[in-house]
């Protein structure tokens, strides 16, 4: 694609990637049949291609409106366009300097700006969503069915074992998935404690800075990341293996890093060695399948070990930030079968849920359109469970429907425990 890229933005860092990133898209056309906002609006400004066409208007000069805002919002950032693309144009990156060009022009109303800010301080606080959560829950009866929906019931975990382990691996606690799902990390580390490896979190350790950088809040992102890198470096150095991701959502933004921090002097190295050592747990569990095997097939004297668990048909949902943006494709389907699941067929694998952090409290009706179309899939197979990687899309699905919706390593969980 050609472009005029405008003076003002054609030396600065933003505007030399924007191009380069522009240059490479040859208007095809192919993002258009795996867009989510595309099947669901059937406008090309809410496509791939229409929006990389406004962001390359305001990159040339021309003055975005409402309007441009609107049409960038309204993306999910599921990179699905990503994995079609032919020519490799990193849609992604590009949205997010175009977002943040727009906002710095287009600003935001007084309501828009404190929901936004509520949203960032609220979900990405331990503290303050376990508060409210509370309070929902101890309310949940009195509260309407869609509100009710919204606020899960509390879990309990299962024992975290403690570390004994030679080999030794950090897991990032999340924001919202504590106090949501508290199992799952727990779960996670008692698979790996069965495997010989102690799963511990470093105390300093927040929020992955996500929702700040999808809010376009992009010094609160950075300054949680660098938070992040100080809390995990050193425990890097005194020989932990890995930092495991147990949320997908944020296992692509740390695994991101290196980019977002590659112009600071004090923390670019360090955010390459972070970003290299990040795993999303189903990389750690396919890298160990050798010495996973024996442990499922010891658990019943050698018989399959489906005939014990308490869900063994099950339909998976790949979230976006698993697929599309870390390119992760099959390891969790091949966990799940060698445990002996079965995996029921699902259509359109690659579309995106709706949930997409907090798109949708800000896009509900897109978003529940969305959830509708995929859980009309997920259900089709009948199947006792639905399982996901990502503690949004898990929320955001089991919202809808009555059938369980969990993360997938707590069946892996169940499948290796002692009868």
């Amino acid at each position: 694609m050609q472009t005029h890229i405008a003076d003002s933005y054609r030396s600065t860092p933003e505007g030399e990637v924007a191009e380069r990133i522009l240059r490479n898209c040859v208007h095809c056309g192919f993002c258009l049949a795996t867009c989510p906002t595309y099947q669901i609006l059937g406008n090309e400004l809410d496509s791939p291609r229409g929006r990389i066409y406004l962001i390359k208007q305001v990159l040339e000069g021309a003055t975005p409106t409402e309007k441009t805002q609107l049409h960038l919002d309204r993306c999910l950032t599921c990179r699905s366009c990503e994995s079609t693309c032919p020519s490799g144009v990193e849609y992604g990156r590009l949205l997010d300097i175009g977002r943040h060009l727009v906002e710095e022009k287009v600003g935001r109303g007084v309501g828009e700006s404190a929901r936004r800010a509520a949203l960032k301080t609220g979900l990405g606080s331990p503290l303050l969503f376990n508060g409210a959560l509370k309070l929902g829950r101890g309310v949940r009866g009195l509260l309407p069915r869609p509100l009710k929906a919204a606020i899960p019931p509390p879990e309990r975990a299962g024992a975290w074992p403690a570390p004994r382990h030679a080999r030794r691996m950090l897991v990032l606690q999340g924001c919202v998935q504590p106090g949501l799902k508290p199992n799952i990390n727990a779960a996670t580390a008692r698979v790996l404690d069965r495997l010989g490896i102690s799963l511990v979190a470093a105390s300093e350790a927040g929020c992955c800075g996500a929702l700040s950088h999808h809010l376009n809040d992009t010094d609160a992102a950075l300054d949680a990341a660098r938070r992040n890198i100080d809390a995990w470096l050193p425990q890097l150095e005194a020989g932990a293996e890995a930092v495991v991701m147990t949320a997908s959502g944020c296992g692509v933004m740390v695994k991101d890093y290196g980019w977002l921090l590659r112009h600071d002097p004090r923390y670019a190295d360090k955010a390459a060695r972070i970003a290299a050592a990040t795993r999303d747990v189903s990389e750690i569990l396919a890298a160990e399948r050798g010495t996973l095997e024996p442990l499922l097939s010891a658990r019943r004297g050698g018989e399959r070990p489906d005939a014990s668990l308490a869900a063994r048909r099950i339909a998976y949902h790949p979230p976006c930030t698993l697929q599309h943006g870390q390119k992760l494709a099959g390891d969790v389907e091949a966990l799940l079968a060698q445990a002996g699941f079965e995996l029921t067929p699902v259509a359109e694998k690659h579309l995106c849920c709706g949930s997409a952090g907090t798109y949708s409290i800000l896009q509900p009706e897109i978003a529940g359109a969305l959830k509708t179309r995929k859980l009309g899939h997920l259900q089709a197979g009948a199947p006792e469970a639905i399982v996901t990687a990502n503690i949004g899309c898990l929320t955001h699905l089991q919202s809808g429907t009555a059938t369980p919706v969990r993360h997938w390593v707590e069946l892996l969980d169940e499948a290796l425990a002692p009868l």
